[in-house]
């Protein structure tokens, strides 16, 4: 378990940065990376920089609007700013906020998928052409004339942009029918449940999640690149009436940071600048939290004893022996 007494004194951390770093709240987001972004960062803030780091509950919207216009909490430490990019970037140009790296190494991932098993026996099934020239492969659960389409659940707007793309690639002349799986538990379930069975599945996922860190997974190439533009004035809305074919692009994610931390903690916002998940690492990590119905405090004590190579990438050699030292 994580210790919350701090191993480093005042002399030391003088030595780590110009600044105390001082009192730092950090957004305890209610879902599973970034509760677990959360933890590992107050652990490393406070044994690696001599913060007094304590976590608020947060949730994206909330939490973008009091770090604006209140200043805190300090630190958000996974933040999906398409949809809020119009308000961030205000606080941003008004110096009351920053934007402090990137959360995921490989951004947020959305797309079409199958199931390695199903490219190992058929190839072709890693394009949407391939797909396409073989619905025979993906029988329908209720329609037996048709084949399915696994969508996103109704209401979020990946069922808008996932179903102009189903459109735009016209899998509905193929023999393909949208599938609507009920929520995002019941879509995890349907993975789940196709690849301890080795049965077919085809449709529209995510990651990191902890399904895609527990099952191997193949994105579909869909035969187009990234067009932003369309993507963010046609795909990603509901009136769109003529889709065209686009591959999703990277959803950006990002740790935020108040302005007022940036200048009172200069190296503890530069690890926070610096500190990057490989996308695979924190898929491993959510299907391990799955698994145990682990929180983010034990999580964060999981992650920082087996993925050391990875965190001592995102600190010096010195502050990464003080957080050892508060290891053991």
């Amino acid at each position: 378990m994580l210790v919350s007494t701090l191993f480093v004194c005042a002399t030391s951390v003088q030595a780590n940065d110009n600044k105390v770093c001082g009192d730092v709240s950090i957004a305890d987001m209610n879902w599973n990376s970034a509760t677990l972004m959360a933890h590992v960062d107050q652990f490393i803030l406070e044994h690696g920089y001599g913060c007094n780091a304590s976590l608020v509950p947060g949730d994206t919207m909330p939490t973008g609007v009091s770090m604006t216009e209140k200043g805190e909490p300090d630190i958000a430490p996974e933040f999906w700013t398409n949809s809020h990019k119009a308000m961030l970037d205000k606080g941003v140009n008004e110096g009351r906020l920053r934007y402090a790296g990137d959360a995921f190494s490989q951004g947020g991932n959305e797309g079409f998928w199958v199931p390695k098993y199903m490219v190992d026996k058929h190839p072709e099934l890693a394009t949407i052409e391939g797909i396409k020239a073989h619905p025979e492969l993906f029988p329908h659960p209720e329609d037996p004339d048709k084949a399915a389409f696994m969508g996103c659940p109704a209401g979020w707007t990946c069922q808008i942009s996932a179903e102009h793309i189903f459109n735009a690639l016209e899998l509905d002349k193929a023999g393909f029918k949208i599938v609507d799986p009920g929520s995002a538990a019941g879509l995890a379930g349907t993975i789940a449940r196709a690849n301890e069975r080795q049965n077919p599945w085809f449709g529209y996922y995510w990651a990191p999640t902890p399904v895609m860190g527990k099952y191997e997974m193949v994105e579909v190439d869909l035969g187009a690149d990234v067009d932003l533009e369309h993507y963010k004035q046609c795909i990603t809305q509901a009136d769109c009436q003529s889709p065209k074919v686009t591959a999703f692009p990277v959803s950006p994610v990002h740790s935020l940071t108040t302005a007022s931390f940036a200048e009172q903690a200069p190296a503890a916002f530069n690890y926070i600048n610096r500190r990057e998940y490989d996308n695979q690492v924190m898929s491993d990590m959510l299907a391990w939290m799955d698994t145990y119905q682990a929180d983010g405090e034990i999580a964060a004590d999981e992650f920082l004893r087996r993925y050391r190579t990875e965190w001592h990438q995102w600190v010096d050699d010195k502050t990464a022996q003080r957080i050892e030292d508060a290891l053991q």
